[in-house]
C-alpha cells in the first residue's frame, strides 16, 4: 500500500474504476455504485479514518463515510432520489454486515493497485 493519501477526487475516480461484480453483487454497467456502499465505506475508512455513518433508505441501511466534519458519500450516485441524511454513528462491523470479506478485500487490493500505478 503506498503512504500518501489520495485526494478525495482521486479515490472517487478510482472506486468507479474498481467497482465490479467481485465488490457487490449488485452492480451494474448502468449503475456502478449499486450495492457498493458498505465496503466503500470501509475501504474509504481504511485510507482516510474518520467516521463510517449510516442513514436508513427504502432498501436498507445506507453507509458513508464522514471526513474532517464533511459527509463524504461517494455511493450516493446509486439512488435515483436525494438522500435525507440522518448521519447515525455506524462501526466497521455495522459496515461489514452490508458486504463479505472476498468483496471487502477485492475491493481494497483493487483500490491499492490503482493508486499504486499513480
Amino acid at each position: 500500500m503506498i503512504d500518501r493519501k489520495p485526494t478525495r477526487e482521486r479515490l472517487q475516480e478510482v472506486l468507479y474504476q474498481a467497482w465490479s461484480l467481485s465488490s457487490s453483487s449488485l452492480w451494474t454497467e448502468e449503475n456502478p455504485a449499486r450495492g457498493q456502499c458498505g465496503v466503500t465505506a470501509l475501504v474509504v475508512h481504511d485510507w482516510w479514518g474518520g467516521e463510517i455513518l449510516k442513514t436508513e433508505t427504502p432498501g436498507g441501511w445506507h453507509f458513508y463515510n464522514r471526513l474532517d466534519g464533511e459527509r463524504i458519500d461517494f455511493t450516493a450516485s446509486q439512488f435515483s432520489a436525494p438522500i435525507r441524511y440522518a448521519d447515525i454513528p455506524s462501526s466497521r462491523e455495522e459496515a461489514f454486515a452490508d458486504t463479505n470479506a472476498e468483496q471487502y478485500g477485492y475491493l481494497k487490493e483493487r483500490v491499492a493497485r490503482l493508486l499504486a500505478d499513480e
